[in-house]
């Protein structure tokens, strides 16, 4: 018989993959990203520097993210 908790956990999707920008980086190995809508959210992790683009997923900064420009597209 499989474990029925990894047959749950593999019909979940993984969380998303996000570029933020850091605004401040904490002395408790947080730091607080904000979003491209502009929403903020305090992460775990300091690796990358306030001003920075970060990948940020499930609460945690992952790296460093490359810089962006923005693109509209009217269809």
């Amino acid at each position: 018989m499989s474990n029925l908790y990894r047959a749950l956990r593999e019909l979940l999707p993984d969380p998303p993959l996000q570029i933020a920008t850091v605004i401040s980086i904490g002395a408790d190995n947080t730091s607080v990203v904000e979003f491209p809508g502009g929403s903020r959210l305090t992460v775990r992790g300091a690796g990358v520097a306030a001003g920075q683009p970060a990948f940020v997923r499930n609460g945690a900064i992952e790296g460093i993210a490359p810089s962006r420009s923005v693109t509209t597209i009217e269809v």
